[in-house]
């Protein structure tokens, strides 16, 4: 039966490419310069942001702001080269969606019934990143080569981390349980 439901599904999406092919194309082709527009604004960021010494060239002597200050401007001119151009190329696209006549998308039949799925754990890595970038600045280790840090250095941040992570799950927890044990225990039988 899926897979019934998938082949018709797919030849649907077929039968509305090939109607609107000049559109896809269009898009296929914007997804791709953006890639490589991406690609090449990382690159000159990198370049320059060596020549103008905002970043030592020898990766042994990176600070953590110089980690964090690189990611934040790599960030910045990302969004203003490609991002800003892709919002701009994703609402037009959304306007030509939305002009599509109602008839034409339902006799594609283009959006079936969704999955439910369950992806998540994407947030974690920033989040532990961030907070070992906070435990470095505690520690006065800022604007301290990389290089120089002990083994014994990062894995007593890492288990730090943990403990805030738990301290920080335990209070909202705690507080639940109390409330839970509290409201069970005031049920009239």
């Amino acid at each position: 039966m899926t897979g019934e439901a998938g082949i018709e599904n797919g030849s649907e999406w077929k039968k509305f490419v090939r109607k609107h092919w000049n559109i896809v194309a269009i898009f296929v082709v914007t997804g791709i310069l953006a890639l490589v527009g991406a690609i090449y604004v990382y690159l000159w960021f990198v370049g320059n942001a060596q020549s103008t010494g905002l970043v030592p060239s020898t990766l042994g002597l990176w600070t953590m702001g110089n980690i964090v200050t690189f990611i934040l401007h790599v960030i910045f001119w990302e969004l203003i080269f490609i991002g800003v151009p892709a919002i701009i190329v994703a609402v037009a696209g959304w306007q030509w969606w939305k002009r599509l006549p109602d008839e034409e998308k339902k006799e594609h039949n283009l959006f079936g019934k969704r999955s439910k799925s369950s992806r998540a754990g994407g947030a974690i890595s920033p989040l532990l990143f961030i907070a070992f970038a906070i435990k470095v600045y505690v520690d006065g280790n800022w604007n301290v080569a990389i290089s120089s840090w002990t083994l014994n250095y990062v894995a007593g941040s890492m288990i730090t981390i943990l403990i805030w992570i738990v301290a920080i799950a335990a209070i909202p927890a705690t507080i639940g349980i109390i409330w839970w044990i509290r409201y069970e225990m005031n049920k009239k039988p």
